[in-house]
């Protein structure tokens, strides 16, 4: 049963990679999803799987060394940002947090929050990279 689950999955996965760059992230995900879920789950592990990988996978790529430089060199704000959660990579901000656009790389933005510069999925506020 896992093997022809593992052979379905492995077809869909090749007949949606062709769908677009936009969408390689989900079809990634979501096929990388049902085929752990398959392993670990059986029929449901591979739906979870499924749907929890697509929607990891629609997540903006960490961000390239420029974007990181550039947040390191910007100046702190002058007002404290605090939240009541512990920042890492895919934690949701707020939205009352305001971000800063990087100007060269509209993709990103970052905010400084809990004393901790971050850099930010500007569309979805999903933290992407945690700078040291």
């Amino acid at each position: 049963m896992k093997t022809k689950l593992l052979a379905i999955s492995a077809l869909v996965f090749g007949a949606l990679a062709g769908t677009g760059a936009a969408q390689e992230g989900t079809v990634t995900g979501a096929a990388g999803g049902a085929v752990t879920g398959a392993i670990v789950g059986g029929p449901v592990g591979a739906a979870v799987g499924g749907v929890v990988g697509a929607i990891a996978g629609t997540a903006v790529a960490p961000p390239p060394p420029e974007v990181v430089t550039y947040v390191e060199k910007q100046p702190a704000p002058a007002a404290a940002v605090v939240v009541d959660q512990p920042i890492a990579v895919g934690t949701t901000l707020p939205q009352e947090v305001v971000l800063v656009p990087v100007p060269d790389n509209p993709t990103y933005a970052y905010a400084v929050v809990n004393q901790q510069r971050v850099i930010v999925d500007p569309q979805t506020h999903v933290v992407v990279s945690v700078v040291q």
